[in-house]
């Protein structure tokens, strides 16, 4: 959770200062603002809990070796949002992101702590660009992910200030 925790910190250090309306604010209708970045990295984070419990629970042994899960950060390679974490139009606080952050980071944690890594490794479940990848790495490939969209907030951020 090395990983996590880190990227979790230098999110919240990120968008710590916004105001509501900066929160919400989008260079265009096709754009993301901070606040639908946040709720997909909820949505996101929440989803991959849900999966690892399912696929424990239900999920058939099966061993897949190590992806190259760094490559996440890359965000030369567009990925399409999986629909169950598109995120709405809703007008955001911090502090309601913050609580849903939260949350499904403890959920995250929860697993890395209670289930053996052995146990995790043992079963897979497919991601959309790394193809069958075991539990195990779903719980780091979230910090991954979480880095990808920092840099989108500073981009939504910089923005901002181009058209004040």
């Amino acid at each position: 959770m090395k990983v996590n925790d880190e990227a979790r910190e230098k999110l919240l250090n990120e968008v710590t200062d916004l105001t509501e309306s900066e929160l919400n604010w989008k260079s265009s209708e096709d754009k993301w603002s901070v606040g639908q970045v946040l709720e997909h990295l909820y949505l996101m984070e929440g989803g991959i809990v849900k999966t690892i419990q399912t696929q424990l629970s239900k999920g058939k042994p099966h061993v897949t070796p190590d992806k190259p899960i760094e490559r996440t950060v890359d965000r030369s390679t567009k990925v399409e949002v999986p629909d169950f974490a598109r995120p709405g139009d809703a007008f955001y606080t911090l502090e309601q992101l913050k609580e849903k952050l939260e949350s499904s980071h403890n959920g995250l944690k929860q697993i890395e702590t209670m289930v053996p890594e052995d146990q995790l490794a043992a079963k897979s479940f497919p991601h959309p660009v790394f193809g069958d990848m075991n539990l195990a790495q779903y719980i780091p490939f979230v910090g991954y992910h979480e880095l990808r969209h920092i840099d989108q907030i500073k981009e939504v951020k910089e923005s901002m200030i181009a058209k004040k």
